[in-house]
């Protein structure tokens, strides 16, 4: 199988790129820095990936490397927990999802052979938040910032099944390996100095990156997988329960909490990631058969702290 990828030097991406070499994929990376991906995937380590310098937001030669592949993958988007929410930071965020996916889809259905599948990845932002409510993927939309994003990826990925193409659509939770949101939740840890961001009530819908890969792959290869699927483990924990976890993991002190004011200050109207949840299951993605290593967040975070 060949696989196009964008956002592969991310978090997620660069897993799921290690993962398909391994099993002896040709994997084309679709990259905006050609300078990291080469770095990541040497070619004396990674024969069989194939380096395109790309733009998310104009056409070019990098969409004629999408013609002949079996499937691709869309990963591509500007980070959301970096910085404060000001509108231009806002706008690259939805320029980043919105435009990149519409170029994508542009080279899918330009294509002379066209792909199979179209993977996207969107987020569990989508449903907006809630402290009481529980979310499947049959669920309405919110109308936050969020979940107008994810409204607009969605939409945009949407039509390459006009020409045919199956469509998988992964609502990612918070990915939980070394790096990415963990990353950052750990320090104050580090420092004995970890707690509860906000209330600690606020619901923390996760996925191991493990889970999240083999996800992937199945979406990929069982052609009977189509539409929307949540990227979340069955047991959601609420930040407290997380945080608890984490603190007997790390033998650290889990009991100083971080106020709301603080992260309010620090990340403006982006604290909201933080500091507001929500309870999504992932009821299609077990009704497709996907089996999760990690279903419960104890067990993860010892295999990805120890």
């Amino acid at each position: 199988m060949k696989v196009a990828i964008t956002g592969a030097t991310g978090f997620v991406g660069s897993h799921l790129v290690k993962r398909l070499h391994a099993q002896d994929m040709e994997i084309v990376v679709l990259t905006r820095n050609s300078d990291r991906a080469v770095k990541l995937f040497p070619k004396s380590s990674f024969p069989k990936v194939e380096i395109v310098p790309a733009t998310t937001t104009a056409s070019g030669n990098w969409q004629n490397s999408i013609s002949g592949c079996d499937a691709v993958v869309n990963l591509a988007g500007e980070p959301i927990a970096e910085g404060r929410w000001t509108q231009e930071r806002k706008q690259q965020i939805l320029n980043s999802r919105k435009l990149g996916t519409e170029k994508v889809v542009e080279a899918i259905i330009n294509a002379d052979a066209k792909p199979r599948v179209l993977i996207n990845a969107s987020a569990i932002g989508f449903y907006g938040t809630s402290e009481t409510a529980s979310f499947d993927e049959n669920s309405q939309s919110g109308n936050d910032f969020l979940a107008q994003v994810c409204q607009a990826w969605e939409a945009e990925a949407q039509k390459v099944k006009d020409v045919g193409v199956r469509l998988v659509i992964l609502r990612f939770g918070i990915v939980l390996g070394n790096g990415g949101a963990l990353e950052k939740m750990i320090t104050p840890f580090k420092l004995f100095a970890g707690g509860p961001l906000g209330s600690g009530k606020q619901w923390f819908s996760w996925i191991h990156i493990d889970d999240l890969v083999n996800l992937i792959i199945q979406s990929l290869t069982k052609a009977d997988m189509d539409g929307v699927y949540n990227a979340t483990a069955p047991q959601p924990v609420r930040m407290s329960e997380l945080c608890e976890a984490m603190g007997k993991v790390m033998n650290r002190p889990s009991w100083l909490p971080v106020p709301a004011f603080a992260l309010e200050g620090l990340l403006g109207e982006g604290a909201i990631m933080v500091l507001e949840g929500q309870q999504v299951m992932p009821k299609r993605t077990l009704e497709s058969g996907f089996t999760y290593q990690y279903s419960k967040v104890q067990p993860a975070l010892e295999q990805i702290l120890k």
